[in-house]
């Protein structure tokens, strides 16, 4: 019993001594073994940064908007494809008419279509008509329209296979073969086109802004028959016309008659070309009059002869009238039976009537 109240004894003094030196201040290194190397290398690696274990990226909600990040330059399907100036094919996904998956139909391929003048020129929106056409032909020979479009940029879906794009800007027209699979293609259509826009005049300050006037534009080589192909007909004066940047041969008529002046004009790609063309003409109205001033009479026929002798128009009627040529003419009219004669010169702008007396010395013998 004495050893047991030793021993408890001891040990009460030694923790009375630990409590009395913690708090005197004594150093708990002093007090502690210091860790090994083994221990204190591992406990300096788990305090690293780049050795702590990362939690796992917690997952987002179905209603949260999706984080920022890149995107796949093919899965850009809200923007036009880049410019192209060339016939290279690139994969486009137009951002309309698409299924809820943003791809085209399962077993079609997705076309957009787009046509400029030249390189330099921004896309053309409105006044193209695209046509696809198969480039199989079927039973009669010909090739089968599959779809068509009018307006600026299309959008075509097609089966796989191979096609033909007719492009018609006016008359300036252009035809480009694809190869379609299931995937999405788009091409820009270089037309190489430009604009003509044709006025007509008698004199620099004396521009025709009224009367029949119209314009005929063809091309300027020769068929085998020594005849031009025709490209436009009837051309109205102020209109723009779409053509192929190339030289083209216009004529232009003032009237039905002899007032035709030709020319040949350029049409550069990209850009209009205004032209004027100068008519050296006047406005002729005929009577057959009694005396100077009077009343015409009815029932007159009448032929418009060159000094040559050639007729150069023929009428009927009391107030025939023509746009002829400046020069000098021979009029024949007649009436009830009798031919008479007069002489009268046109002269450039100055649109005036010509009065046929109706007397024994105007009296011609007349083929």
């Amino acid at each position: 019993m004495q050893a047991v109240r030793q021993r408890f004894a001891l040990w009460l003094g030694v923790v009375t001594w630990v409590l009395a030196a913690s708090v005197s201040g004594s150093s708990a290194q002093e007090l502690a073994p210091p860790l090994s190397t083994d221990l204190a290398a591992p406990f300096s690696a788990a305090l690293s940064s780049d050795a702590l274990p990362m939690p796992p990226a917690p997952k987002p909600h179905p209603d949260a908007p999706a984080e920022a990040a890149e995107t796949p330059i093919e899965n850009l399907l809200d923007r036009a494809p880049e410019p192209l100036f060339s016939d290279t094919l690139v994969p486009y996904a137009p951002s309309v008419h698409l299924n809820p998956a943003g791809a085209p139909a399962e077993n079609q391929g997705a076309l957009y279509l787009m046509a400029r003048l030249n390189r330099d020129s921004q896309p053309i929106e409105k006044g193209l008509i695209w046509r696809i056409y198969s480039e199989t032909t079927n039973e009669e020979g010909r090739l089968e329209l599959v779809s068509t479009s009018e307006g600026g940029d299309a959008e075509f879906r097609l089966d796989p296979g191979v096609y033909l794009i007719h492009t018609a800007y006016g008359y300036a027209t252009a035809v480009n073969r694809i190869v379609m699979g299931r995937d999405v293609k788009s091409k820009m259509v270089t037309l190489n086109a430009g604009g003509l826009k044709l006025e007509a005049a008698l004199t620099e300050d004396n521009a025709i802004k009224k009367g029949p006037l119209l314009f005929d534009i063809y091309g300027t080589e020769f068929d085998e028959r020594g005849e031009r192909k025709l490209v436009a007909q009837n051309v109205q004066p102020g209109k723009i016309i779409r053509l192929a940047a190339d030289t083209y041969h216009v004529v232009s008529r003032y009237g039905d008659v002899n007032a035709v002046v030709r020319a040949d004009i350029q049409v550069i790609a990209g850009k209009l070309t205004e032209a004027t063309m100068h008519h050296k003409a006047a406005g002729i109205t005929l009577k057959l009059v009694n005396a100077p001033g009077g009343e015409a009479i009815a029932n007159t026929s009448w032929a418009v002869l060159s000094p040559g002798g050639d007729v150069v128009v023929e009428a009927n009627g009391a107030f025939p009238r023509f746009v002829l040529a400046s020069g000098e003419y021979e009029v024949i009219a007649r009436n009830n039976g009798v031919n008479y004669r007069s002489d009268f010169e046109v002269q450039t702008g100055n649109d005036r009537e010509v009065e046929v007396m109706a007397s024994d010395e105007n009296t011609a013998v007349a083929n």
